[in-house]
């Protein structure tokens, strides 16, 4: 069978994937390490994230910005990959977090980011969570509303502390997104109205003794594939900025946040480039400190998942059954992602190419990765990888249909290392507490 555009055949994948190839002998490899041998090693499903692809994609981003001359911070956004190991890869290459939990907070300072390059954003920011960013003196903490503002003024007089703070500002912009990852929107949770920010601005510089608000900050979305949503955004903010210091007011810093998407499929995606472009653009005249919070784009293309096919049945569809599920790679499950397809052995090149969908053992509709996908011919026990799931793959796994986390591997310049063992069943299990006073039957 051919395939179309939306449907990429694997050599059109291998085409928009640099990190991987195929070797005659050894099979699907990525950065020079063979994938098929670490799931024969590891077994399935496994997942595999390259230090050699997430720095150098964290050196595309700095050149990019480096390129239009501006002073940049850069900050992982840590819900998208948090495993330390990865995060120190980060820090290594000069990179600080955007995190959205105490735990997140932890983990960056554990893997030696430093902590006046955190930014703490997020809607839900507990005090404990907050004591402890304003104990850690992190660099700075988005508010994201004005009940948030006076409880983290109130815990840093408390503390007799003051700790750097700015705005996150709701823009009413749609990002041009899945729905689920839009966060810009008016009805969105997320951020401060655009019109309350001068007048709130104002009081806080001149009233609130217990942070120093520093400037603004914004994040439309995530996976945005266009330009405009980000160069609209941007020129709000810069608009805003203009108002605030017309007032007399300082604005030091503005946060751009991230969302710059991936080509999963092989659709046209922005590259850093043309972000630096629109913020150069936007922004870059302000002179104002500027902040980037990229996850997705550095992470995703990193990692895979392997997994081995279970089994195949003809039914109304041929479904090729794999032993990875919903509870290891939630994102098909939960926004309807695509994510491609390949063996760890590439067919002959006269093989036929046939439909299928391709779903995990999990007890749910829902658990498919593919649907009327057109793929090699498959069998019992050929290994597959699904690409791009270095972000939102490990840190959304569950344990659901009680499976045990599966495990992590890092590899770079030829080394491999185990980051997460996998998780026994004992061990899962050993996790429930049965009170003394149930008596088992």
């Amino acid at each position: 069978m051919t395939s179309t555009a939306s449907d990429p055949t694997f050599h059109r994948l291998l085409a928009t994937h640099p990190n991987l190839h195929y070797d005659n002998k050894q099979g699907l490899m990525m950065d020079g390490t063979a994938l098929a041998p670490l799931a024969e090693r590891y077994g399935t499903p496994s997942w595999v994230i390259s230090a050699d692809t997430l720095r150098q994609r964290a050196h595309n981003v700095q050149a990019a910005f480096n390129e239009r001359g501006l002073s940049m911070g850069y900050h992982f956004a840590v819900k998208a990959q948090d495993h330390q190991a990865c995060l120190s890869v980060l820090a290594q290459c000069g990179f600080g977090a955007d995190v959205v939990s105490g735990g997140e907070l932890k983990r960056a300072l554990t893997a030696g980011m430093k902590a006046r390059h955190i930014v703490f954003s997020g809607i839900g920011k507990t005090d404990d969570e907050l004591t402890y960013a304003i104990q850690q003196n992190i660099g700075q903490i988005n508010i994201e509303s004005i009940e948030e503002l006076t409880r983290i003024n109130h815990l840093a007089e408390t503390l007799q502390q003051r700790v750097r703070v700015a705005f996150r500002v709701n823009p009413d912009i749609d990002a041009q997104t899945h729905s689920k990852i839009t966060t810009g929107r008016a009805e969105d949770k997320f951020g401060i109205a655009y019109n309350l920010i001068p007048a709130l601005y104002r009081r806080t510089q001149q009233e609130m003794k217990g942070v120093e608000l520093v400037g603004l900050a914004v994040h439309l979305g995530s996976q945005m594939l266009a330009e405009a949503p980000f160069r609209k955004g941007y020129e709000r903010i810069a608009e805003l900025v203009k108002t605030l210091r017309a007032d007399g007011l300082s604005v030091t810093d503005i946060d751009c946040g991230g969302g710059l998407g991936i080509a999963y499929r092989g659709e046209d995606a922005p590259p850093p480039a043309l972000w630096a472009k629109v913020i150069a653009e936007t922004l870059g005249g302000l002179d104002v400190h500027l902040h980037i919070e990229p996850g997705r784009w550095l992470a995703a293309p990193a990692g895979v998942l392997l997994a081995r096919v279970i089994d195949v049945k003809e039914a109304a569809r041929r479904f090729v059954i794999i032993d990875a599920g919903m509870n290891d790679l939630v994102r098909p499950a939960m926004y309807d992602s695509w994510h491609g397809i390949l063996p760890l052995h590439a067919p002959p090149t006269d093989t036929l190419e046939e439909r299928v969908d391709v779903v995990g053992p999990i007890c749910e509709s829902s658990d498919i990765f593919a649907r009327q996908r057109t793929l090699p011919p498959l069998k019992k026990g050929d290994l597959i990888a699904l690409l791009d799931a270095g972000a939102y793959g490990t840190v959304m796994s569950s344990t659901y249909n009680s499976r045990p986390f599966a495990a992590q591997i890092m590899i770079s310049n030829g080394q491999e290392a185990v980051i997460r063992k996998r998780q026994t069943l004992d061990e899962l299990l050993a996790q429930d507490v049965v009170p003394s006073w149930l008596a088992r039957p």
